[in-house]
């Protein structure tokens, strides 16, 4: 199984400050953007996704990921948690699909994003998002894939009053054997919708994954999603649904919490620790 984002889990609950009128990006979309978290300030979500063709469905949850800015234009990025495999078994997909189903830890994301351009009015902004999968997954029972594999993303990204696009590409490189290097390309468009709800629409594409993957064959998904704001800035709802429009059948789902912190909002850490443990 190649999961997006995977690992044991984590307990960090660490936030970051969002400005009302300003879009954020990234989850949860599959396209990502080259934006890091503001300097001192952090993120945290908690979620769970599924990905599915009729080969395989690959159910994600519970997964926590946390984003920190480092420092200037740089941002480190973790993700983990739990996942399952749920193969077809269907003899037509051979030799992909095939096994029992399993729940437990899964690969462990790490990542670092570096904004090498910043957005002027009339220029967009440029980052590379790099990651590296740990292989803390049973690859015995298809959890993980049993060797580090990598992402090397270009993101791009403009924003205009209450709009605002990214999108970029990718290669992603995983040396095992049933797994495939391979390209994965995605642009989006959101608006913010009043004081509660942004929405936007996004079209993601790959080749095909290997047959140790739900996705046997390359797709292009069209995905629709967005965030509804509980609190703004500070708790958000965040929700995405797609489907194949072009190649292999495919759909993907994604629901979660995010929540945001940051040094104007407290003082690092500590201040984190002593607002949730008030709240338990």
């Amino acid at each position: 199984m190649r999961t997006a984002y995977t690992g044991p889990k984590i307990i960090l609950f660490l936030l970051c400050m969002l400005t009302a009128p300003k879009l954020w990006a990234g989850p949860p979309f599959q396209t990502d953007d080259p934006e890091p978290v503001d300097f001192r300030y952090y993120e945290f979500y908690q979620f769970g996704t599924v990905s599915s063709t009729p080969v395989e469905t690959d159910p994600n949850g519970l997964q926590l990921e946390f984003n920190w800015g480092a420092v200037p234009n740089v941002q480190i990025h973790a993700v983990a948690g739990l996942g399952a495999i749920r193969p077809a078994n269907n003899p037509i997909y051979l030799p992909g699909g095939v096994g029992p189903s399993a729940y437990g830890v899964v690969d462990t994301e790490l990542g670092v994003k570096y904004r090498f351009i910043k957005q002027t009015k009339h220029r967009p902004e440029i980052g590379s998002f790099t990651m590296l999968e740990l292989p803390t997954g049973s690859y015995a029972k298809g959890l993980g894939v049993g060797r580090v594999w990598y992402k090397l993303p270009i993101w791009v990204q403009k924003d205009w009053g209450q709009w605002t696009s990214y999108g970029g590409a990718g290669y992603e490189i995983v040396h095992q054997t049933q797994y495939r290097n391979f390209f994965y390309a995605g642009w989006l468009v959101q608006r913010n919708i009043g004081k509660k709800l942004t929405l936007g629409t996004e079209l993601f594409s790959h080749q095909k994954e290997g047959f140790a993957t739900p996705q046997t064959q390359s797709a292009t998904l069209v995905d629709i999603g967005g965030y509804y704001y509980i609190k703004n800035p500070g708790l958000q709802v965040l929700f995405a649904y797609g489907h194949s429009v072009l190649g292999q059948t495919e759909n993907y789902a994604y629901f979660g919490l995010y929540q945001t912190w940051g040094s104007k909002a407290g003082h690092g850490l500590n201040g984190f620790l002593a607002h949730h443990l008030s709240s338990l």
